[in-house]
């Protein structure tokens, strides 16, 4: 290791824990926070366990419209911790019952608004799953929510708690590749997909709740728990689902706000019929800074650099460097300069949660509020609407419109499902 490379690491390890909100808190006597989780088919339970696992916190109740998700959790919550939450069908019913301090949101996109909202009309602090919302108005109306309360609400973007991601911005506002030209974000997998032939929702599942404010669609094994991903009416596809992650990383080590002209070109190549968002997609984001370029591919191809399937290119006018969670790698122009390689580990969910609960207990902003969450959720949202319209979007971020294109502007907020009602009236 050169002297430089020496004297560089040893600044960025310090500056790592301000960026990451913290990482690892330290443990000490307080009030353990009673939490409820709505939704715990899957990840409301990672984060629960998260929690469990940050410490000075109990999971008291627990939400799911699937009966046997909702006792299965029970039944590992009350090893764990040993006692055993409340169950609930209703969410309300939960939110008015008591003895929670504190609310963790793991449904699918189309409940996080009514949820959110509902929760801070009932006091509560909320740690809510990424993406904020499933459309662009929900979002802004999220915000507006916090913005008049005064609660905690922390969005889950767990990457903005990565020690690589601190250390690339530290070395990029070092200046050490220069002036950033261009980024590229991917993350190219092979999807499960299951059967999507229609057919019965098993009986445990309430598919009517489960749909909820969105579309009622034909329930599938595909389209059923985990799957709902890939589905557009409900996770809206893998770069609005996973992609997220790295575009939210993107903006945050490069302190760029909201896109002003997104393009997006792809489709359903190898899983039509099965899914109902692209398995191939391109989209350019126009940021004031630099572009920014998604790629990804979910059908499998074998990967001639697999090391980078899933990570982030940042071009400087004197070199390169890529990012994924645990390693990153500067690549520099001038002659004679070799690579450098570091790898960090890190429990990103753990710590994600953890900043949260210091946050309930300290008061103080969480690594993720809710606006930077709307803004890496809406630059999302804003590539699905071009995908979907084919067209070049424009997005005024003062006003918060798409302009001089009605067939696009029309997406930005989608009609509830009655007896629902769209948190945005306008």
């Amino acid at each position: 290791m050169n002297s430089t490379r020496r004297k560089f690491l040893g600044t960025t390890a310090i500056g790592t824990l301000g960026l990451a909100g913290g990482g690892a808190l330290a443990q000490t006597d307080k009030k353990t926070i009673r939490i409820g989780v709505i939704g715990v088919g899957w990840y409301g339970m990672v984060d629960a366990k998260a929690a469990l696992k940050a410490g000075g916190a109990e999971i008291t109740a627990i939400c799911d419209v699937d009966s046997v998700h909702l006792k299965t959790s029970a039944d590992e919550l009350e090893k764990l911790q040993g006692t055993r939450p409340q169950e609930f069908k209703l969410y309300e019913e939960m939110l008015s019952a008591g003895g929670i301090d504190a609310i963790i949101i793991g449904t699918p996109p189309q409940w996080h608004a009514l949820q959110l909202m509902a929760s801070l009309k009932n006091g509560y602090d909320v740690y809510c799953e990424k993406p904020l919302a499933y459309d662009i108005r929900e979002g802004r109306a999220m915000v507006d929510a916090v913005k008049a309360s005064d609660r905690i609400v922390q969005i889950g973007f767990q990457r903005r708690q990565s020690p690589v991601f601190a250390q690339v911005k530290e070395a990029i506002d070092a200046g050490r590749i220069g002036r950033v030209i261009q980024a590229e974000a991917q993350i190219h997998y092979q999807a499960g997909t299951s059967d999507p032939t229609p057919v019965d929702p098993p009986a445990c599942l309430d598919w009517e709740l489960w749909c909820g404010p969105g579309p009622k669609i034909p329930y599938s094994v595909q389209v059923g728990h985990k799957s709902w991903r890939l589905e557009q009416t409900s996770g809206h596809g893998h770069l609005v689902d996973w992609g997220i992650h790295n575009i939210d990383a993107t903006r945050l080590m490069l302190d760029l706000g909201m896109p002003k002209q997104i393009t997006a070109a792809g489709g359903i190549y190898q899983y039509k019929g099965i899914i109902t968002t692209p398995d191939t997609l391109t989209v350019n984001f126009e940021f004031d800074r630099c572009p920014v370029i998604w790629r990804h591919r979910i059908w499998g191809a074998a990967e001639y650099t697999p090391e980078t399937k899933n990570g982030i290119f940042i071009y400087g006018t004197k070199g390169t460097i890529f990012a994924s969670d645990n390693r990153w790698e500067i690549i520099l122009s001038a002659k004679g300069e070799s690579r450098e390689e570091v790898k960090l580990k890190s429990d990103m969910g753990t710590d994600h949660v953890a900043d949260f609960l210091e946050c309930v207990r300290t008061r103080k902003q969480p690594s993720c509020p809710i606006q930077q969450g709307f803004n890496s959720t809406a630059t999302v949202q804003l590539a699905m609407i071009a995908y979907e319209t084919a067209s070049v979007v424009n997005w005024n971020s003062q006003t918060e419109q798409i302009t001089d294109n009605p067939e696009a502007a029309a997406l930005l907020k989608r009609d509830y499902r009655k007896p629902w009602q769209h948190p945005c009236q306008g």
